[in-house]
């Protein structure tokens, strides 16, 4: 990929304070770094505090990499650029019927949300790089199904206050998280279904119902299919379970102003101040694998010592034949909106994001994968006030895949100006009100009856901006443990290609993947981030509900005691 212009500080309202380059920059170090990713960004940080001298470079003008996010001004320039030349994403197609204040608005290419009991956020934690960024709390996860978006029940009060779920269901379903939150001691229930589809697990040990396994396996352990082997889903769905109440009631953060990226240049801010050194705009183009030298398009070269690592994106065809190959043969579809409509209808109470799921089966399009959607609005500093920007995504490749996020883009836009509507009445009679087992009465979710299926509403949905593209990485998704992110056949070579990013829309794998590399460098990960700090302030995530953190270990779960009366 060719690199895109802007400056890196003047563009965005990035609170990561900016990098300055060395004009003379370096002829020698132990690790040369090409790409400024979050995989690379991770391991620049990790070397150069365990004492490594690091030259750490990138072809663009802006870190990211292939999760760069970039500004309007940006935007058709990257469009045209790896659609001439791209290694990682391809068939780019832009509409933007109008122009727009390229100021206010910045699009995520690879956009992921954060779960509060993660290695990635107690990296972030261990490595003060949580101080360069700004945190919101995510809430909703929802569920298309019966023509409308359900919030997913996932806590005791949910669960209870569902009127979709018989009380026979609703124990079945408590059953499950409780034994969810601790499955990896009890291999005795699991065991026999080890190799097994999930869904053949959660239907004869546990009675759920499809919609409560879709909900459990795609929606809050965001899942591809039920197809996914029973270890893999228990792990994702106790994922969501343990991350409630770890910082607030809500389990999952994202960072403002882009999410890879963003932390990418917290990565790098804290690999500068111990000791690396960087420079952008600087292509590789001349490789010399035997005198373990590297050229770069302004004619300067650099001498490594122990590795060059590489990201896939960073290849140029110059020198494509003398680095291992990385192959990137899995594939995610994109498609990103902007819309002229503030979208609160789907956020919680006091946020301005939600996470929307498509299961499979659920579209007319007849799709064999999830469509994920991420939903920010002007709290995530994307965009301005009263609009909102939605990334859809599916690991569902080729036309097939983009007919999918098409169809799901139609279903979003028919409920959300269905949910937005002011002209619509509906009366709520008795059998619409529950009550607590405290004796406090609630408000049950009312199911979109055929009246409102049918509604169409006066006004129209404007998009400013639509994006598609699809994206090329190494990983496949749902795998049980992370595959080897060395493309050579060992620690012989020295040179490493980092894989592509996971198919995830969250940060799981990541850590994984650079505590091996560092490992191949260094000889084990023992002192990964092993770094005593001198600041030695209490561990907080800027920006999230102090006063509602608590101090747990890793072994918490939230309360799934047996307190509720069905």
């Amino acid at each position: 990929m060719s690199s895109f212009s802007a400056s890196s500080v003047s563009k965005r309202g990035s609170i990561v304070p900016p990098l300055a380059e060395d004009p003379a920059f370096v002829d020698s170090c132990d690790v040369l770094i090409c790409g400024t990713g979050i995989v690379e960004s991770i391991l620049a940080a990790a070397l150069a505090w365990q004492g490594s001298n690091v030259a750490h470079l990138d072809r663009n003008s802006i870190y990211g990499d292939s999760s760069a996010v970039l500004n309007l001004d940006e935007l058709p320039r990257w469009v045209d650029e790896v659609n001439y030349e791209s290694a990682v994403f391809s068939n780019a197609k832009l509409y933007q019927p109008r122009p727009l204040d390229s100021k206010k608005y910045f699009v995520d290419l690879t956009p992921r949300v954060l779960f509060a009991k993660s290695d990635m956020l107690q990296l972030l934690l261990k490595s003060r790089v949580y101080k360069y960024l700004e945190f919101r709390s995510l809430t909703n996860f929802h569920t298309y199904e019966n023509d409308s978006f359900e919030k997913v029940p996932a806590s005791k009060q949910d669960i209870f206050t569902s009127q979709q779920m018989s009380p026979v269901v609703k124990r079945q379903l408590m059953k499950f998280i409780k034994f969810t939150v601790e499955w990896e001691r009890l291999y005795n229930v699991w065991g026999p279904y080890r190799d097994k589809p999930v869904v053949e697990f959660m239907t004869k040990e546990f009675q759920l119902e499809q919609t409560q396994i879709d909900e459990l396996v795609q929606s809050i352990g965001l899942c591809s299919s039920n197809d996914v082997a029973t270890p893999v889903a228990l792990h994702r769905i106790k994922r969501y379970l343990v991350s409630l109440e770890t910082y607030g009631a809500f389990p999952v953060v994202y960072s403002m102003y882009g999410s890879a990226s963003e932390l990418s240049q917290g990565f790098c801010r804290s690999a500068a101040v111990g000791g690396a050194v960087y420079k952008l705009n600087a292509t590789l183009t001349g490789l010399d694998v035997d005198s373990k030298t590297a050229i770069f398009n302004d004619g300067s070269k650099v001498r490594w010592s122990e590795k060059l690592v590489v990201s896939e994106a960073q290849i140029t065809e110059q020198v494509r034949s003398k680095i291992p190959s990385s192959n990137p043969e899995y594939q995610i579809n994109h498609l990103t909106v902007i819309v002229n409509m503030d979208c609160k209808e789907w956020f919680a109470e006091g946020e301005d994001a939600a996470i929307i799921v498509f299961p499979v089966g659920s579209l007319s399009s007849g799709n064999t994968k999830t469509v994920q959607a991420i939903c920010y609005g002007a709290e995530s500093g994307q965009v301005p006030p009263g609009q909102c920007i939605w990334y859809l995504s599916t690991v569902q490749g080729g036309a097939t895949g983009q007919r999918d996020l098409e169809e799901a883009l139609s279903k979003m836009e028919a409920s959300i100006l269905r949910e937005s509507t002011e002209d619509f009445e509906f009366q709520v009679d008795q059998s619409d009100v529950i009550f607590t087992p405290s004796g406090d009465p609630v408000l049950s979710s009312v199911k979109l009856g055929k009246s409102m299926k049918d509604f169409v509403p006066e006004k129209k949905l404007t998009y400013l901006i639509k994006l598609s593209y699809n994206q090329k990485t190494s990983i496949p998704p749902l795998e049980e443990s992370i595959k080897d992110v060395a493309k050579n056949d060992g620690d012989e070579s020295p040179v490493i290609v980092t894989s592509g990013a996971p198919t995830e829309i969250t940060y799981d794998g990541i850590v994984e993947q650079v505590k091996k590399i560092y490992a191949q460098i260094v000889g084990s990960d023992d002192d990964f981030f092993d770094v005593d700090f001198e600041d030695d302030e209490e561990d907080e995530l800027t920006g999230m509900a102090k006063q509602n953190k608590k101090q747990e270990d890793d072994d918490h779960v939230p309360d799934f005691g047996d307190d509720m009366e069905l």
